[in-house]
């Protein structure tokens, strides 16, 4: 083994080394309150390291005969998942002075699973992937299981261990089924081989049964990290029990890194299989934005109704792997850094009402009705943020939506124009059902709204970055032409 390697993994050792320190940290404070306290600053600093290190060491690197390999548009999407995990820190700050006790280890398990993602986008093989994803979704499953004085918390978690269990299992049944026909878990090697298949029937790609049902095994198994449908029974309920900071971190960062993820299998490994995966990929994601839209119509729990909003805009990401190609990934990179801004917005709110509000309990849409009377400030960012995840101009969201319809439509296919068009119906359905949350804070009228309360330092500082970043992200073009750049 070559040490030496392991400075081509620079992101990933300053986050190891942040881990440490927090870990010693945390120790050394023990039953200190003050020292506790002084956590928070301690994690987003190395977390602030981590995403300087990301924007600098921008080089595409490899590592232990490339089981390690990273690329410009693989350390732009790690900036992008640090910046979000950097807002989570900020948000969560009230709510984990409530935890205490505990604070260390929820922020040693953010950054453990954050690792996670990170070994995961810069996987060379299949190995290194499944290592990676396993790093990031056991962490995550402690996480939702936090709020150890809730059921729903705990009900939350084991339905996601569970089901992450059972997807793991599954990925890894069509991983076998790769390995057994080509004879490699590189990519690089699955790529070769899988052409050379499709070069033995003249052209016409037909690759054998096994490389067939593991596509689709591995497909449904990461399926489940996106949640797409049918692979989305678990999300609701998750989001619902898991802690609203871990709720807004699990719904953006784990998705960016498991889209960024599967689009480069797809187009690197799987390349020559590009008619079969593109075929699934239009069912797939027509049926997921149609059911996670209609379903959002139905809910009246805040974080169930952002739970099947996740599941559309996952749909909407995975628009921009049909176009096979760099302005895909350039696609799929500006989305994730447009919904990072937008959804963890929404979910500062949720997290603030359920904070300094006397309800006592998780937020409902009826508990927002007459919101702008007691709180105009809160109520005028929250629509902002909705209006960006409803692809609403001009804010940040409608260019991601152009961009990753854009990037689909290239393909040129009669399936992918189809699909665009489905999506772009479905639009107008999300607007319908965000604009409920808007109808019930400004025109709605109640004789007991929520009480007048302020803001923690915390949460208005997550609250203006995101709103600068839903408010400038589209229409400063230096913010994709640097993707872009990146993903070429």
């Amino acid at each position: 083994m070559n040490y030496i390697d392991f400075m081509n993994m620079q992101p990933e050792f300053v986050l190891v080394l942040g881990l440490i320190i927090v870990f010693f940290a945390d120790f050394f404070a023990h039953r200190n309150a003050e020292r506790k306290k002084s956590l928070w600053m301690l994690t987003f600093f190395m977390l602030l390291m981590t995403l300087s290190n990301c924007l600098v060491h921008n080089e595409p690197t490899s590592a232990f005969g490339g089981i390690y390999v990273t690329s410009d548009a693989v350390n732009v999407m790690k900036a992008i998942l640090t910046f979000g995990t950097l807002i989570v820190v900020i948000m969560s700050q009230s709510w984990v002075e409530t935890q205490q006790r505990i604070a260390g280890e929820f922020y040693m398990l953010m950054m453990s699973t954050l690792l996670g993602m990170f070994m995961m986008m810069s996987s060379g093989s299949f190995l290194m992937f499944f290592l990676g994803l396993e790093m990031a979704s056991v962490p995550l499953a402690c996480m939702v299981a936090f709020d150890r004085h809730r059921r729903d918390s705990a009900e939350g978690a084991a339905k996601y261990i569970l089901m992450a269990t059972f997807s793991s299992g599954v990925m890894l049944f069509g991983i076998s089924f790769i390995y057994a026909a080509t004879g490699s878990l590189y990519f690089d090697n699955v790529a070769n081989a899988v052409g050379h298949y499709a070069a033995a029937f003249d052209g016409m790609h037909s690759p054998t049964a096994l490389l067939v049902m593991g596509l689709v095994f591995f497909f449904a198994g990461l399926g489940f990290k996106l949640s797409l449908v049918p692979f989305h029974f678990w999300t609701a309920d998750t989001y619902q029990g898991a802690p609203t900071p871990v709720t807004g971190y699990l719904s953006v960062i784990s998705k960016g890194a498991a889209a960024l993820t599967l689009a480069i299998i797809l187009m690197k490994a799987l390349a020559p299989m590009a008619a079969y995966w593109e075929l699934m990929l239009d069912v797939v994601i027509v049926v997921t934005i149609t059911v996670g839209n209609l379903f959002a119509i139905r809910q009246s729990d805040l974080k169930r109704f952002m739970a099947f909003s996740s599941i559309s805009q996952a749909g909407y990401i995975m628009l921009a792997v049909l176009g096979n190609s760099q302005m895909g990934i350039a696609a799929l990179t500006y989305y994730v850094l447009v919904y990072v801004a937008a959804n963890l917005a929404v979910f500062t709110v949720i997290n603030v009402v359920e904070q300094r509000s006397e309800l006592g309990r998780q937020p409902a849409i009826a508990d927002l009705n007459g919101f702008y009377q007691t709180n105009p400030k809160l109520s005028f960012l929250l629509t902002l943020a909705l209006f960006s995840l409803a692809g609403i101009p001009p804010f940040a969201g409608m260019f991601s939506k152009f961009f990753v319809f854009m990037a689909a439509a290239e393909q040129g296919s009669f399936a992918a124009y189809f699909v665009v068009f489905i999506a772009l119906i479905n639009t107008v359905v999300s607007l319908y059902y965000y604009l409920l949350i808007v109808k019930a804070m400004y025109i709605t009228k109640t004789d007991s709204p929520l009480a007048t309360f302020r803001s923690d330092e915390g949460t208005r500082i997550a609250l203006g970055v995101c709103t600068v970043g839903v408010a400038l992200f589209g229409v400063c073009s230096c913010v994709f032409d640097w993707i872009a750049a990146a993903a070429l």
